[in-house]
């Protein structure tokens, strides 16, 4: 059972909750009601934000990170970029791991350019390189920088290390770009959300099944969304640290900004079997404590879990779906012709065979799925049995070398591979849809983190199609142990055989470049794919936006902004990945946008942009009469997407970029999905506009905003804007939702490099 509180709660000694209205018994408990304010100090949540802030008030926040890490497909545009800023070398440890274009298969030599490119980058700024399959990047962090108390920040949004006592946050690339700077994280300070555990797991749940059901509970309600949630009560103590990683790691899913749990002598000993004893930190919040909300868990009574296609909330136990297969499943095929827009056929009800679900494939991998505990208990589920040699096949990738050592030293890679599954190294590649790819209308059953529309690699647009459910890895090889048949862990009676882990450093000792401190200067290597970033504009008083795209979906991922899979090949290219953008929601945006930034860079080099588009000079006659006076000249124009709610998932700023250097101006959205994606926009130097009524534009429309920069000096609940069609216009109520002093610099100065390089003159 998960129960979520409608209002704020107080905890008592770790263990007791009460309601914010019931001052009675917390008198009664504890003598007096201290003051709300003074109590929201108590959270372990506060103690490490004030560590960690810079500002003279708790209000507006200004951090300063312990450490950061990044993956070979955001490193190169983030170095690029504080380079062009001005950067020296790395003032605090930053990780480059190689752990999501590892395999090297895409665009020729393109791959490992960029990881040459990051160990070149490691050695000139003095950071710390891991190489491709070596360690996927959370788990690096989790077994070397983690600690009680720290914060880290990364270019990934699955960057969550709260098991340890670790604060860390998932941000796009500007943000990690500030902190080689020197500069700040600038928030308000975050509600904080109790995650209150009680009970303890039955033996056959894994931590993706409480994961599960904690998503499937808040994320569609947005009930932690850019908050903190922090793991507390008796039932934290029953999972191992191992567990709880696998738990945290998903509370991204969530839209949550942090998490971080209280720890114990488990989390002691976890520390101090990785040889850094010295890094754990008791953490527990204050004996009376105020929560502004709270998700109450009961352990002992979640089951097996599975989140079918295509979001991590849609969840329901597999118990439920079993016995409800023709009604749930049908309800997905009509998700899946949404997805494909008709142009690819996705079925699953032909999936069930006398009563069942066949699927045709399964995984274990990455930061959620490849840990030791998850890997060691589908062995055990798997020892002395067969995955078949049908279609379903099961491949395992554990998420570091140090781990793929201690399950081959145990036994548990012979009962793996015995049993038919493939072992491969530590690798993202199933989690954004570079490896793995099923077949066309396959189903894949997965411990990983997403299972957005096309994660698992299919292209609708030609005409292939797939689709991801995730599980936990237990369930996973239940199903694995009855040939593809979906198959509830709780079916069978093998858990908890887990013998204690063993961590190895020597692998990391061979290969991982430790250069923090100690910057050589010396070149970069650059391969024919990496660019530098194309020039950008400081914004102009007054902006014409032309309508580019308009998506009236509830949610616009990440990845429909800009696609995983093979997309990611291109992510040091600026201008060639842009050629993606919204490849699978709007294929014809990106020529649109283009010929919007024609007109743009004609204007900017003096030339008549009229002369290019016809329509323009009627639009400049609207303009006039809006404004008197106005120079067409100095008028920028630019291109604008509206989507209702963009951003959720991944962190990457590419999804923001991509259409900023094809034209982007603007995005004008109902709310965005995650503080993330709108500080990638922002850092992009893209306007963040926000509208309350549903949009009376359409694709091709033109809308005219005077006196910007003016309105990004004062108050920004109310920028007035003019919607022009058919020689007429309408006035449209836009705004902003707080941005700080320099995000609004940022803006104006064209993008968060511009804006850098001002600052350094």
């Amino acid at each position: 059972m998960v129960k979520l509180y409608e209002g704020g709660v107080w905890l008592v000694n770790q263990e007791t909750l009460l309601p914010a209205s019931d001052t009675e018994s917390l008198k009664a408990l504890t003598g007096s009601v201290p003051q709300i304010a003074e109590a929201k100090k108590g959270t372990i949540t506060y103690s490490i934000l004030k560590a960690h802030n810079t500002s003279d008030t708790m209000e507006h926040l200004k951090i300063r990170f312990d450490a950061m890490t990044s993956h070979d497909i955001t490193f190169v545009g983030i170095v690029q970029t504080a380079k062009a800023s001005g950067m020296e070398s790395f003032p605090l440890p930053y990780v480059l791991t190689n752990c999501h274009n590892s395999l090297c298969a895409v665009g020729g030599t393109i791959n490992e350019d960029d990881h040459m490119f990051g160990l070149s980058a490691a050695k000139k700024y003095g950071g710390i390189y891991v190489p491709p399959h070596i360690a996927v990047l959370h788990q690096y962090m989790r077994e070397m920088h983690a600690g009680g108390g720290r914060m880290i920040l990364g270019s990934d949004s699955h960057t969550r290390y709260g098991a340890l006592g670790t604060m860390a946050v998932g941000e796009g690339g500007g943000e990690l770009v500030k902190q080689l700077l020197h500069d700040t994280y600038d928030i308000a300070y975050p509600d904080v959300v109790a995650v209150y555990l009680d009970g303890k797991p039955a033996p056959y749940v894994g931590p993706q099944d409480i994961a599960l059901a904690i998503v499937g509970a808040v994320f569609k309600n947005g009930y932690v969304k850019n908050k903190v949630v922090e793991f507390v009560g008796p039932g934290v103590a029953s999972m191992d640290t191992d567990y709880r990683n696998g738990v945290d790691v998903m509370t991204t899913e969530t839209t949550c900004l942090s998490s971080v749990w209280r720890t114990d002598e488990d989390t002691h000993a976890w520390l101090a079997e990785h040889g850094r004893a010295d890094d754990y930190r008791k953490l527990d919040p204050a004996p009376v404590t105020y929560y502004d909300g709270c998700v109450y868990v009961d352990l002992s009574s979640i089951k097996p879990m599975i989140a079918l296609p295509f979001h991590p909330s849609n969840v329901y136990e597999i118990d439920e779906l079993n016995a409800n297969l023709t009604d749930i499943l049908a309800d997905v095929e009509k998700a899946a012709a949404k997805v494909s827009g008709g142009r690819a056929p996705y079925t699953l009800l032909d999936k069930v065979k006398d009563g069942k679900l066949h699927v045709q494939q399964g995984v274990i991998a990455g930061c959620a799925g490849g840990n030791y505990t998850n890997l060691m208990e589908a062995a055990n589920a798997l020892r002395g049995k067969s995955c078949g040699a049908g279609e379903f096949s099961l491949s395992v990738y554990p998420s570091s070398q140090p781990v793929f050592l201690d399950l081959t030293r145990k036994g548990a890679v012979t009962d793996l591979m015995s049993a038919g599954a493939i072992i491969r190294t530590a690798f993202c590649g199933p989690c954004f849809g570079a490896g793995d790819t099923p077949a066309n209308n396959g189903l894949s059953i997965r411990h990983t983190t997403r299972n957005f529309p096309n994660r698992e690699g299919s292209k609708p647009g030609n005409a292939q199609m797939a689709a991801v459910a995730l599980m936990d890895a237990r369930s996973i090889a239940a199903t694995a142990a009855n040939g593809g048949v979906l198959t509830s862990a709780q079916t069978l009676d093998c858990w908890g055989n887990v013998p204690a882990y063993h961590f190895d450093p020597g692998v990391y000792e061979k290969r991982v470049y430790q250069g923090f401190g100690r910057p050589t200067g010396e070149d970069l290597v650059y391969g024919p794919n990496i660019k530098d970033w194309p020039s950008m504009s400081p914004l102009a008083d007054d902006i014409l936006l032309k309508v580019c795209s308009r998506i009236m979906d509830p949610v616009t991922t990440t990845d429909e902004l800009i696609p995983s899979g093979e997309a990611s090949s291109y992510r040091s290219n600026p201008l060639g990945l842009a050629e993606f953008t919204l490849s699978r929601r709007d294929p014809e945006y990106v020529g649109r946008s283009k010929e919007v930034d024609r007109l743009e860079k004609a204007r900017v080099k003096g030339e008549d942009a009229a002369a290019l588009d016809p329509d323009l000079a009627d639009i400049f006659k609207v303009v006039h009469s809006l404004k008197k006076g106005v120079d067409e000249t100095a008028v920028e124009i630019g291109s604008m997407i509206y989507a209702v709610k963009p951003g959720d998932g991944s962190a990457r700023e590419q999804a923001a970029s991509c259409q900023r250097v094809i034209g982007g101006l603007a995005n004008i959205t109902k709310e965005y999905a995650t503080k993330r994606y709108r500080s990638n926009v922002i850092n992009w130097g893209m306007l963040p506009f926000q509208l309350e009524q549903e949009p009376a534009f359409e694709v091709g429309d033109w809308i005219f905003v005077p006196d910007i920069r003016k309105a990004l000096d004062g108050d920004l609940s109310s920028i007035g804007a003019w919607l022009i069609r058919d020689g007429k216009a309408e006035k449209l109520d836009l705004y902003i939702t707080d941005m700080t002093e320099n995000e609004r610099e940022i803006i104006k100065a064209g993008c968060l490099i511009n804006f850098n390089r001002k600052n350094l003159k």
